[in-house]
């Protein structure tokens, strides 16, 4: 119910945009957000909405380089990722959740997209 795309290889200080489409929820009731898992490590929040379509916020370690956005007329979200940095590399998913923080504080949600690898060169 959550596909996620974009991902590939680029080269330190490029860019990317991921993308996430939902289907199958009702999109406006659910807050929207991103993680990510680099080889032998937890999975990370990245980014997400405080409220379902409302403002982004982000980890310290992407603050200033990733933006989030929201398109409900087409059920998708976006994940502009800029100055992009080696440690950067990990497996990027999409998440939907109707709690949002409260959930993804404990790594958990009601629905995981299937990832996109995201690797950084350097």
């Amino acid at each position: 119910q959550l596909q996620a795309s974009g991902g590939g290889l680029v080269q330190a200080g490029g860019s990317l945009r991921l993308s996430c489409a939902a289907s199958g929820l009702d999109f406006i009731r659910y807050h929207m957000g991103w993680f990510r898992q680099a080889p032998g490590k937890e999975r990370e929040f990245v980014g997400g909405e405080r409220w379902p379509g409302g403002t982004p916020y982000y980890a310290d370690s992407v603050k200033g380089r990733f933006t989030h956005s929201s398109d409900n007329g087409k059920n998708t979200v976006y994940l502009q990722m800029n100055s992009l940095k080696p440690e950067d590399t990990a497996v990027y998913y999409c998440a939907a959740d109707l709690r949002g923080l409260s959930s993804w504080s404990r790594r958990v949600s009601d629905y995981w997209g299937q990832g996109t690898q995201v690797t950084v060169s350097s």
